[in-house]
Parts: C-alpha cells; sequence; structure tokens
C-alpha cells in the first residue's frame, strides 16, 4: 500500500510540474501542422519539442495549427487557444493562405496586429514568422505581403524572421511535389531557420 501511494504521490507530483511548465504555442497553418507528412511528428514543431528538451529547456508546446488557416480564421481561434494553454510564448505563423488567395493585405496585416495584441494581453510574448509567395498576382501586391511581416515587427516591436522558407522553397529536394509544402528533409531546415530568433526568447 506504501508503495502504491508513493507511486501516485510520484505520478502526481510529475503530472503537476508539466502542468506549471512554461507552454510555447504554435500558432500557424499547413506549414507548422505537417501537411503532407507521413509523420506528423517528423514535422518542425515536433522537431523543436525535442530540441527543447535535449538544451535543457523545460518548455511545453503546444501545436494548435491547421491546414489551410487564414489570418482571419486565426484570429477568430485564438482567444479560446490563449484561454486554454496560457502560454509563455505564441510562434505565430500565418498569412501564407491569405497571399495564395490574394485576400486584401491591408486586412491580414489587422488581423495579424490584433493576434499580437491579444496575445500580449494574455501574458504572452510573440515571435513572428514570415512568409512569401509567387509572384502570380503582380509585383506590387507580392512586395507589399513580403514587406508586411517586417514592417509589422518593427511598429509592435515584435521578433520577426523574415522568411520562414528562407534556402527551402526553391530546393526541389526540400519540397514536396506541390511546391508549396516542405517534405521531411525539409523540417530540421524550418527548425534551424527559426531556432536563431527563437532562442534568445527562451528562458531555463
Amino acid at each position: 500500500m506504501k508503495r502504491l501511494i508513493v507511486l501516485l504521490v510520484l505520478v502526481f507530483t510529475a503530472i503537476s510540474a508539466r502542468a506549471d511548465s512554461a507552454a510555447i504555442l504554435v500558432f500557424g497553418d499547413s506549414i507548422s501542422a505537417g501537411y503532407g507528412l507521413a509523420d506528423v511528428e517528423t514535422g518542425w514543431v515536433s522537431l523543436l519539442r525535442t530540441k527543447l528538451h535535449h538544451e535543457g529547456y523545460g518548455y511545453r508546446v503546444i501545436n494548435a495549427s491547421v491546414s489551410g488557416e487564414t489570418t482571419a480564421g486565426g484570429l477568430a481561434r485564438l482567444p479560446r487557444a490563449l484561454a486554454l494553454h496560457h502560454p509563455q510564448l505564441v510562434i505565430l505563423e500565418l498569412g501564407g493562405n491569405d497571399g495564395l488567395r490574394a485576400l486584401p493585405i491591408e486586412a491580414m496585416r489587422a488581423n495579424l496586429a490584433k493576434m499580437v495584441s491579444l496575445s500580449r494581453a494574455a501574458g504572452a510574448s510573440v515571435l513572428l514568422l514570415g512568409m512569401r509567395i509567387p509572384p502570380n498576382y503582380g509585383p506590387e501586391y507580392t512586395e507589399q505581403f513580403r514587406s508586411t511581416y517586417m514592417s509589422l515587427g518593427k511598429e509592435l516591436k515584435v521578433p520577426v524572421l523574415p522568411f520562414l522558407l528562407n534556402d527551402i522553397a526553391l530546393n526541389p529536394a526540400l519540397m514536396q511535389a506541390d511546391g508549396v509544402h516542405p517534405n521531411v528533409l525539409g523540417q530540421p531546415r524550418l527548425l534551424a531557420n527559426v531556432w536563431p530568433v527563437l532562442e534568445p526568447l527562451l528562458t531555463k
């Protein structure tokens, strides 16, 4: 009986410690959801979870990414996610689907700004992951889309990774056949792009 009680105490302590540990909320679209991967555990978010553990960080990583998500959809979902997970840090990876659908840049920018504001109001810091799109809708739209992330980061004083798929998007060996999503070989490269801007925001 004593051994059972001790075991239960240890389990409860472990669960409590996990619940009390700081959370990182990855809030993105198919790039972060692991679209097209045979095993989502090979996705960059899962690789991040493993790297944090190996580096001695105690964060929980919650992946609330949804394939096909736009900034408007993300804005609608974010309050519940913040209330549920109480993250210390939100990694915001949205906007790609807005660009692919040629949605208004002003609306995308406003949605991202509101998500930054909501995250901060909930006590979380924010890392913004930027995207780029093919020039299908003309150079003006393409440039406005590209510059939105950096200008928003400067305005709101939010750290920004200018392009999540840097050194990946134009390498067929790292991309799926659709030319949009990184394959399993591209996932470590995604993490390698994110880590230098993420690490300064972490605490042990």
